[in-house]
C-alpha cells in the first residue's frame, strides 16, 4: 500500500483527482462502502468508497 504526504489525497490513491492517466476505482478496502466491517470509516479512502489509481498501460 502506498503512503502520500501531498495534502488531500488519501492513503489509498496514487494521484490527485484529474491528473492524466488516472481515474476512480473502488477502494478494495471497504469494497466501496467508505466504511469497515467495525463501523468506523476506512482510512483507505477518506470514507468516499472511491480511490484514485493509474489507468491505461503503455
Amino acid at each position: 500500500m502506498s503512503t502520500h504526504s501531498e495534502p488531500g489525497l488519501n492513503p489509498g490513491d496514487e494521484a490527485e483527482p484529474g491528473t492524466p492517466g488516472t481515474g476512480e476505482d473502488v477502494c478494495e478496502a471497504c469494497a466501496g462502502s467508505g466504511k469497515l466491517s467495525d463501523g468506523k470509516t476506512c482510512a483507505n479512502c477518506g470514507g468516499s468508497g472511491k480511490v484514485m489509481r493509474g489507468i491505461g498501460g503503455g
